[in-house]
């Protein structure tokens, strides 16, 4: 069995995977949760929400809200 080496990735392939990684995660709002997570410990380390409840107060927010959205 022979073993072929795996090709180099190009340093501007990398970046650019990681920058359309960071746009989806950004346009879809799934960086949110992360972004909680970084304020909510620092600011109110006894009250974090697990991810199923942070979504569910997001979604009761645009729901309080449809005023808001254009759609």
């Amino acid at each position: 069995m022979t073993v072929r080496p795996v090709p180099a990735v190009s340093p501007a392939l990398r970046r650019s995977a990681r920058w359309l990684r960071w746009y989806l995660r950004e346009v879809s709002g799934e960086s949110a949760y992360d972004r909680y997570l970084v304020h909510a410990r620092a600011e109110h380390p006894a009250a974090v929400l697990s991810r199923r409840e942070f979504e569910r107060r997001r979604m009761d927010q645009r729901d309080d809200r449809p005023d808001a959205r254009c759609c």
